[in-house]
């Protein structure tokens, strides 16, 4: 293959930095966006080429058949409806996250891709951060002995605006356990190589929209919680978050304790304009801490929010497309985050445990 030509669905924030990304990649080219918005259309041919073919409806960009990859990047309650018809495409997929908005939807989906020929992957972009992949090595390398508790923290600005503020109804979102944390339930099955079997969560809506009204309607997503996660081979896991702490010097913060040591390691926020991260190891036996710094190229800092991770899962995109080789972030990874976010909320909802199996099954 020579150059992976994408086409984009979904021109907002998030599919703009998808178009600052691919730019950076040799032998990859965007030729054509897609969003009924025409606001988005226009702010995101600032960065392609102004003749970059432009659709209004998904159906007539798939029948132009332009593309080699669609990237999917519209608000989450679209994804099952241009999912359901980009199948007649046959190209490759990247799905943002969460795949859908319920884990009847990512059902449905996973369903319908029965021996689909393109590539399809899960956009789950925190696994690429240059800090976070550090971590996930080291515990994969054991050098924390065996894993027993894992947390993540995300202290953080509240949702930003989007269009129609559709991110302000968790019946558009998910909720804010599956449209936002999806990310983090990912990133802990991923270390702790296991799956979930219980959820228990404990969070409100404080202080983020309470003064907004929409069409009579005041915003229902949660603005912070804390969630407990049991995994089947023992290990805890425990999110932390917090989205009215904007003032923060790292927006992400995660640590791994085993039965050797302990590893640490976060993610600058925009407000503290670091490239930089820290990484420690801190041995039992040996009593001392090592430590590194982990730096990201400030040219991938300003091609979007993800602290550079945008790019690094472009690259993994196309060598498995390239490869011929399975996603790295399959479909089963896309519904079981949802799964993990959907548990959480029903759980904060009812002030109960939830077990897995009663969102599975």
């Amino acid at each position: 293959m020579g150059i992976l030509k994408y086409a984009i669905i979904g021109s907002g924030t998030m599919g703009r930095e998808h178009i600052q990304n691919i730019n950076l990649i040799e032998n990859s080219e965007v030729v054509a966006i897609c969003d009924p918005f025409q606001p988005s259309l226009e702010e995101s041919l600032k960065f392609l080429n102004k003749n970059t073919p432009t659709f209004l409806n998904h159906n007539d960009l798939i029948k132009a058949d332009l593309a080699d990859a669609y990237i999917i990047a519209t608000p989450n309650f679209n994804h099952i409806n241009i999912l359901r018809d980009i199948l007649q495409s046959e190209a490759h997929l990247l799905i943002e996250k969460p795949l859908c908005t319920t884990v009847k939807e990512c059902q449905e989906f996973k369903n319908l891709t029965q021996g689909y020929p393109g590539l399809i992957w899960t956009a789950m972009e925190y696994r690429y951060m240059p800090p976070v992949a550090r971590f996930i090595e080291e515990i994969s390398k054991g050098n924390i002995g065996e894993l027993k508790m894992l947390s993540i923290r995300e202290h953080r600005f509240p949702f930003l605006i989007k269009v129609a503020d559709w991110n302000r109804f968790s019946e558009n979102t998910g909720g804010t356990l599956v449209e936002k944390c999806c990310h983090f339930f990912d990133l802990m099955r991923l270390i702790c190589k296991s799956e979930v079997h219980s959820v228990y969560a404990n969070g409100n809506q404080d202080v983020n929209h309470l003064d907004e009204i929409y069409d009579g309607r005041t915003p229902d997503i949660i603005d912070n919680a804390f969630v407990i996660i049991e995994f089947k081979n023992g290990v805890r896991a425990m999110l932390d978050l917090c989205m009215f702490a904007e003032n923060s010097y790292l927006q992400e913060e995660l640590c791994a304790i085993g039965d050797k040591g302990k590893i640490e390691t976060g993610v600058p926020s925009h407000l503290s304009r670091k490239s930089s991260s820290k990484l420690s190891i801190g041995e039992r036996a040996a009593k001392k801490i090592k430590s590194e710094t982990i730096t990201v190229d400030k040219k991938l800092l300003e091609a979007g929010h993800h602290h550079g991770s945008t790019y690094y899962e472009h690259l993994a995109f196309q060598r498995a497309i390239r490869n011929n080789s399975p996603a790295e972030v399959s479909l089963d990874d896309g519904l079981l985050s949802v799964a993990i976010g959907q548990a959480a909320e029903l759980s904060i909802k009812e002030k109960r445990v939830v077990h897995m199996k009663e969102i599975l099954d």
